[in-house]
């Protein structure tokens, strides 16, 4: 990796303020999942390593809690500014380890900073209530306090915003972080950390873990000093954390697997619809839960809509993402292409037809080559929980109840986006949908701004947005008597 700023490339966890270096104990290695090639080593530490780390982190709170809203403000909007300043780097961090095309990258590591920046804004706006008491001799007060010490564990899919996402908030508020990035994506979560450091963010305040996932994430969910555990991740994995965390009555949010639908009624604008199937589905290789996993589309418009979108991702350039023209990067690993490909074999065996892809793609074996199957049915298996890959499956609905149906029909929960011109049908459409995010013809829907979170088996609690950082805090109710 040529950067410009060598030492954001970081081959060592945090631990209470302290680098560990990989060479100091076992470690693990961290392949570029386009090449195949190692591109560093991070330590492989202990369950007492990470207890040492949430020890640290139990002190600093006494502290941090301390810090006026306006402090903590300080510090985090001097992190966002050197993740703009440095994001080039970030962003050649986040590809070479993930493999999403450097200018998604870029553009993730931009909203990384966009989400501590909004953070910084919103630790000065924590406040509370004076209600009205019950009697003449009476003052009652609702305050907001920070939970603790939190713990993050992270996924591979965003490796830099989601990060942001979940530690600017806790930080906002007051409480201190021990976050387990992935262990297939560590550097960019590392390479946070340095410029947290960089920009005064106190000792213990964040520990960033690296090494086994079950042995580090055993240590912080059985914790009593741990209050809260944020999680993305698969939605067996999450109810098995959750049940976890009961032992201690931990507050839990998780973020887990979806399989977001995607309406295109006949009275939609195609140029629109099309263009944001491209972006909902082939966007991040299609690995992310928000990316649309079913593509629905009505009787008038189907065959159309069809021709329109094969057009297109027959003309999406696949590669190493670290090449300006690529457009649809690998796949995080060969047991992730396995999976796909057997979805796809399994849909075709079952009557699904291939209008382009549907094979292994020759830029290496982390590819998948973009691929649309239509004549999909809903008891198809690629249509349960999200693919997880740069493969669009259609289906044909008749009329908007059995597009309602198809749309709620899954377990889970995240995300839907629907086109359609008709304004009654949008109201109609956006109040059914069994779901925490809905885009109305729009598939670019995610912000600082906005709560991200699912409904049903997607999960519980919401990340961004101020109701982000209310996943944080306590509510203390106080009441003063005999007040003359």
């Amino acid at each position: 990796m040529q950067l410009k700023c060598a030492n954001l490339f970081e081959q060592s966890a945090y631990v209470g303020g302290t680098w560990i270096e990989a060479a100091s104990q076992p470690h693990e290695t961290v392949v570029n999942p386009a090449t195949g090639e190692p591109i560093g080593h991070v330590p492989r530490l202990t369950a007492a390593q990470a207890k040492e780390a949430i020890a640290h982190a139990a002190t600093a709170f006494e502290e941090w809690r301390e810090w006026s809203g306006r402090e903590r403000a300080c510090v985090l909007r001097e992190w966002a500014q050197l993740l703009k300043t440095h994001r080039d780097d970030l962003a050649i961090i986040l590809s070479s380890e993930q493999g999403k095309p450097i200018h998604e990258a870029r553009a993730e590591v931009a909203q990384a900073a966009n989400y501590i920046e909004w953070f910084s804004e919103e630790a000065r706006r924590i406040h509370g209530d004076t209600l009205p008491a019950a009697r003449r001799s009476q003052r009652i007060r609702v305050i907001r306090e920070p939970l603790g010490v939190c713990a993050a564990i992270t996924s591979w899919t965003f490796p830099s915003s989601m990060v942001a996402r979940k530690i600017g908030a806790a930080l906002a508020a007051g409480c201190t972080v021990v976050l387990k990035p992935a262990s297939q994506a560590p550097f960019s979560a590392l390479a946070l950390c340095v410029l947290a450091e960089n920009a005064g963010l106190p000792r213990g305040v964040l520990s960033v873990l690296t090494g086994d996932d079950e042995t580090l994430v055993g240590a912080l969910i059985d914790s009593p000093q741990v209050r809260k555990v944020s999680f993305t991740g698969s939605i067996e994995a999450g109810k098995k954390l959750m049940a976890r965390c009961a032992e201690t009555v931990k507050r839990v949010s998780l973020e887990l697997g979806a399989s977001s639908p995607f309406i295109v009624f006949d009275d939609a604008n195609l140029d629109l619809a099309v263009s944001g199937a491209i972006a909902a589905r082939f966007r991040h290789t299609g690995q992310a839960a928000m990316c649309a996993n079913r593509f629905l589309i009505q009787d008038g418009v189907h065959d159309e809509f069809v021709r329109r979108l094969v057009d297109k991702v027959k003309t999406l350039k696949t590669g190493d993402g670290m090449r300006d023209e690529t457009q649809v990067g690998p796949l995080i690993d060969r047991a992730s292409v396995e999976r796909i490909d057997a979805l796809v074999r399994d849909a075709i065996e079952s009557g699904a037809k291939v209008m382009a892809g549907g094979q292994r793609h020759a830029a290496g074996p982390n590819f998948y080559q973009p691929t649309v199957l239509t004549n999909v049915s809903p008891e198809m298996a690629i249509c349960g929980d999200e693919v997880l890959g740069p493969v669009a499956n259609v289906t044909r609905f008749h009329d908007e109840a059995e597009a309602l149906r198809l749309a709620n029909r899954p377990r889970t929960g995240l995300a839907a986006y629907f086109y359609t011109a008709d304004l009654n049908r949008s109201f109609r459409m956006m109040e059914a949908l069994e779901c925490g995010v809905v885009g109305v013809n729009e598939s670019l829907v995610f912000s600082e701004m906005g709560p991200f979170g699912g409904v049903k088996e997607s999960g519980i609690g919401r990340e961004g947005s101020h109701y982000g950082v209310e996943e944080y805090l306590d509510t203390k109710y106080v009441c003063y008597g005999n007040v003359s």
